[in-house]
């Protein structure tokens, strides 16, 4: 399975994170986010980074505009977007985008099923609370396009290998404090996922 590192706040973090193998990095430009990092510190670290790792720049509820020139600006290669939009935000964005799935029911998860898509546990805030969605929902579903996120740790994260899920998605369970990655988890994460 492919791996995200989200929530990255420093470049000794990503790093670390590309270090042991994550295939993507995500950055929050959430302002109540706990990981939330502005454009410039974005900027400083995305451009220092080795090549062939995604940058995955992550919104919640801005409009297009704001997504393009944001994603722009730090040197994103794909945003992620965790709200519901038409499909007219999507016809204006100028990047590759992956929505999420809140997924509050089992029926949820089958959401977008034609695109690669990032499926999360619902909850009334918005990323990295660390709350685990029902695996027993994706039993008999095609989960080749799904990145599986919430409440995934380097302690479970081996248990979803055999759903045959695209990606696996983790920030909380790999931090020290919020937006500090440790570097044990990190590694230890990306290694049983694989």
């Amino acid at each position: 399975m492919r791996t995200k590192i989200c929530g990255i706040t420093s470049y000794e973090d990503a790093m670390i994170a590309i270090n042991a193998g994550a295939d993507a990095l995500g950055f929050v430009f959430y302002e109540k986010s706990p990981r939330y990092i502005t454009i410039k510190e974005a900027n400083s670290i995305i451009k220092r980074l080795p090549p062939f790792v995604e940058k995955v720049a992550l919104f919640v509820n801005v409009d297009a505009r704001t997504v393009n020139e944001t994603s722009q600006a730090v040197g994103a290669t794909l945003v992620q977007i965790h709200f519901d939009a038409d499909p007219s935000f999507y016809a204006e964005l100028q990047l590759p985008y992956i929505k999420v799935v809140r997924a509050q029911k089992q029926e949820d998860i089958l959401n977008y099923s034609n695109e690669y898509r990032l499926v999360d546990a619902y909850c009334e805030s918005y990323g990295g609370t660390g709350k685990r969605i029902n695996l027993e929902w994706f039993k008999d579903v095609d989960c080749s396009k799904i990145i599986l996120a919430g409440g995934l740790s380097p302690e479970n994260v081996s248990e979803v290998g055999s759903y045959g899920f695209y990606g696996v998605d983790v920030s909380s369970a790999v931090e020290i404090s919020h937006g500090k990655k440790d570097p044990l988890k990190v590694k230890e994460f990306i290694k049983n996922a694989q």
